[in-house]
């Protein structure tokens, strides 16, 4: 059976209802990688934020939490997942502007086109950053310690910035003065 086709039945539904053996060890890939996207939005006043992380390790992290059968992005998705990952990409994105903690509003979140991870999209209103943002993430690095995690920060085509964060290395700062 394909790697693809194992990826795309899990990930549509709950396998063990359709007879299919699932080999230990498939939904696993060699890398733990999640790609956010903040961006400044001057019309809206406010910071519009993308995050991506696969759907595995997001479940497996949240499993560890007390929080299992979640089958997030899939037709027998829980009710409360919405919350759950809102709730945790909370605790695990922290963004401070101009010295200020802010609040990460939900706005929702959608499958990416591979099935493998989940797009949570996230909104900081009523905030116009005038001297420096600083991001801290750490999302998943609980459970990876190999987790990497790439944050794109643009609040204008002349001023974005880039950070890649681990384990050792999970805060960054864009000085706008």
């Amino acid at each position: 059976m394909s790697m693809l086709f194992i990826l795309i039945l899990a990930y549509i539904g709950d396998t063990h209802k359709h007879d299919v053996a699932i080999p230990e060890g498939a939904m696993m890939h060699e890398f733990h990688l999640s790609k956010c996207d903040i961006d400044y939005s001057p019309v809206e006043v406010s910071l519009q934020i993308a995050i991506s992380i696969f759907i595995d390790d997001l479940e497996m992290t949240l499993a560890k939490e007390g929080l299992d059968s979640l089958k997030i992005c899939t037709k027998y998705e829980a009710p409360e997942v919405d919350s759950i990952i809102h709730d945790y990409i909370k605790k695990h994105l922290k963004v401070t502007v101009d010295d200020q903690l802010t609040e990460i509003n939900w706005v929702g979140k959608e499958v990416s086109e591979d099935l493998a991870a989940v797009w949570s999209y996230l909104e900081i209103k009523n905030v116009a950053p005038q001297k420096s943002i600083e991001i801290v993430n750490d999302v998943l690095m609980e459970s990876f310690d190999d987790q990497q995690n790439v944050v794109k920060l643009k609040m204008s085509d002349e001023k974005k910035s880039f950070f890649l964060f681990n384990i050792n290395e999970f805060s960054g700062k864009l000085n706008l003065l």
